[in-house]
């Protein structure tokens, strides 16, 4: 990265003199190479990866500005986004993280932003976006059933077979998506604004205890979606869960349906990384199956 370049770029779209006095490389992620930038404005959040990666920058920061839209959750604010030469770039406030926080109020964070629901009763979201590295559509639907067999499961479920997944995967989560609506016959979902990717790795605290969310792939889904991940990797204390059912009880039949939303991100594993992930969506894929 040519960090004079960088920094004339920031300046023009922010219309402030931007100048970049060293820069420090952040590990933990993935997908993305990140630093810690230290300016005469303090610090910030670098993110960078090749222009052809330029798409994911442009959704996670739309989904930063419409989760801090909500004023329920903290999110790191979003400062510029653009592309340098054959690097595309997402630049963000710097926040102090620790693993040590008030996870009670976190859960209720959560539950208040879910208690935001879409006026018009639509689920999905006003572009594509990525779960992952995964493009992850959004395409407007007013029934929630029909929504996540057509935007969640069946594009995984194609996505494995072209990444040389047995085929009886696809055939077996065909079978799921008939019988999806047999695990709604009691339930409605609303259309809440979800974080989309809410493992313990996307969220954690600040100096103060406060909880801070961040890596969205945001879209209106059902709630139960989120809480479903958060129990997919662990990281969330059972402080979290009281918070959050002291402000938004869950339905008796979430104890079912987390296996059926958390299915939709051990596919995307699969299609990530291969491996035994295959095998572990065709366990799961079996239970739900055989509890309806």
């Amino acid at each position: 990265m040519n960090w004079n370049a960088l920094a004339n770029s920031i300046s023009q779209l922010t219309e402030t003199p931007f100048q970049i006095e060293s820069a420090a490389p952040v590990s933990g992620g993935d997908i993305h190479n990140a630093y810690r930038l230290h300016t005469a404005q303090g610090n910030y959040f670098l993110k960078t990866n090749h222009t052809s990666k330029a798409a994911l920058f442009e959704t996670e920061a739309n989904s930063l500005k419409a989760l801090s839209d909500t004023f329920s959750i903290t999110v790191p604010k979003v400062i510029a986004t653009g592309v340098e030469n054959d690097q595309a770039w997402l630049l963000l406030e710097h926040l102090d993280l620790t693993g040590q926080g008030d996870d009670f109020q976190r859960g209720k964070d959560l539950a208040l932003l879910h208690h935001q629901v879409n006026k018009t009763k639509q689920f999905g979201w006003f572009e594509d976006n990525f779960i992952g590295q995964t493009r992850q559509p959004n395409d407007w639907e007013s029934d929630w059933v029909r929504f996540y067999g057509q935007n969640r499961l069946q594009p995984q479920l194609n996505l494995a077979i072209s990444n040389q997944a047995p085929y009886r995967l696809m055939d077996m989560g065909m079978q799921l998506i008939e019988k999806l609506p047999d695990f709604f016959q009691t339930y409605q979902p609303e259309a809440s604004p979800l974080h989309g990717d809410l493992w313990g790795g996307n969220s954690g605290f600040i100096q103060t205890g406060e909880a801070v969310f961040y890596d969205p792939a945001s879209y209106y889904g059902d709630r139960e979606a989120d809480l479903a991940m958060t129990e997919l990797f662990g990281g969330f204390s059972p402080k979290f869960y009281e918070g959050y059912h002291s402000v938004f009880p869950l339905d008796m039949g979430y104890a079912n349906r987390k296996s059926l939303y958390n299915l939709y991100h051990v596919l995307n594993h699969f299609n990530l990384f291969g491996g035994h992930y295959a095998h572990q969506s065709e366990r799961m894929i079996q239970t739900l199956l055989d509890s309806v």
